[in-house]
């Protein structure tokens, strides 16, 4: 009886020389390809470009644009044109900038505006009579008392003494109840500023990690607010998970919390608080701080924000720069609120 062989045959498999030389040739292309995917993404990591530069000057024309047509429409409706009235006291050269460049800003967009000036030594009693006078006068559309007051005036009662619906720059304790509820409601113009870089850029915020440094009332309170409510309420939100960072948060701390962050926002008012090494690759950085100090070259104040710009934009996908960035932002959503106040008084 012949001996069965099947079971060797279903066991064990003879091959060609000329198979296993194909065999050997596909194992061997198998690695080479995987070495060039590696030595690729070697080479793409070694040759990453830098983070993309975001003009906010060009994000403010943008803003402009529409806001001319706003302007335009409600006046050939018959409406009357958006004034925006605007109190400085004192004599501080930076106030004075900042009260120009809005003024200025104004004019080019067709809305008109008009600056009470008062000196330094005037009573809060007085400050709070101009308010009231200028909170009835139905030809101001929006108003508002230009930041920091002298010391013996409370800047908190100043703010609370402006109509809600006139508060371009929603400071009054209404505008804010409301942004922290997720209520339409006059958004602080910087905030507002960042939350429409981060829009218009393309930055996603869902489910992201924000870091957010710097804790004021006016600025990093509300970009967090904005941030981390939902984005299908009344006041859509950005939906990421916010950490807040302040003065009393350790260095090695923030340095921890800065690494895990897809988004940086530095609010704190600290020179070059938020250094490379403290950046994930990848992330997007929203410098709003605005600090003035010596050139050493040439002794002259200049502007620089809370982030070593040059080392940051290096690792970062985003970035914006001071002066040039989150700055021009500010006044186009300034004159978007006054607009916004115009229209408001025409619904009431």
């Amino acid at each position: 009886m012949a001996a069965s062989v099947s079971p060797l045959r279903s066991s064990f498999r003879i091959y060609s020389p000329l198979t296993l030389h194909h065999r050997c040739c596909r194992a061997k292309l198998r690695m080479h390809r995987k070495c060039e995917s590696q030595r690729r993404h070697v080479h793409q990591s070694a040759t990453r470009h830098a983070a993309v530069v975001i003009s906010g000057t060009e994000l403010a024309r943008q803003i402009h644009r529409e806001i001319q047509r706003d302007v335009e429409d409600l006046v050939a409706q018959g409406n009357m044109r958006p004034h925006l009235g605007v109190v400085l006291v004192g004599d501080d050269p930076a106030s004075r900038t900042y009260v120009k460049n809005k003024t200025r800003a104004a004019s080019i967009l067709g809305i008109s505006s008009d600056t009470v000036m008062k000196p330094s030594s005037v009573s809060q009693e007085e400050l709070l009579e101009l308010i009231d006078k200028m909170n009835r006068d139905w030809r101001v559309s929006g108003l508002l008392v230009q930041l920091p007051l002298p010391e013996h005036i409370n800047e908190r009662a100043v703010c609370n003494a402006i109509a809600p619906e006139k508060d371009v720059d929603g400071f009054h304790i209404v505008n804010i109840g409301k942004l922290c509820l997720d209520q339409r409601s006059m958004v602080p113009a910087t905030p507002a500023a960042v939350w429409e870089i981060i829009k218009r850029a393309g930055i996603e915020t869902v489910g992201k990690n924000v870091l957010v440094a710097g804790r004021s009332k006016n600025v990093g309170m509300p970009i967090a607010m904005l941030l981390h409510t939902d984005r299908n309420h009344e006041r859509p939100g950005g939906d990421a998970t916010v950490t807040i960072a302040h003065r009393c948060t350790p260095r090695e701390q923030l340095k921890e919390l800065t690494s895990l962050a897809d988004i940086i926002i530095a609010a704190a008012g600290v020179p070059g608080l938020i250094t490379a090494d403290m950046v994930k690759e990848g992330a997007a950085v929203i410098d709003v701080g605005i600090n003035r100090i010596p050139d050493p070259k040439t002794g002259k104040l200049r502007l620089i924000g809370d982030v070593d710009f040059e080392g940051v934009k290096q690792k970062a996908a985003f970035i914006t720069p001071v002066p040039g960035g989150v700055g021009p932002m500010t006044v186009a959503m300034l004159m978007r609120n006054t607009v916004t106040a115009a229209r408001n008084a025409l619904m009431h």
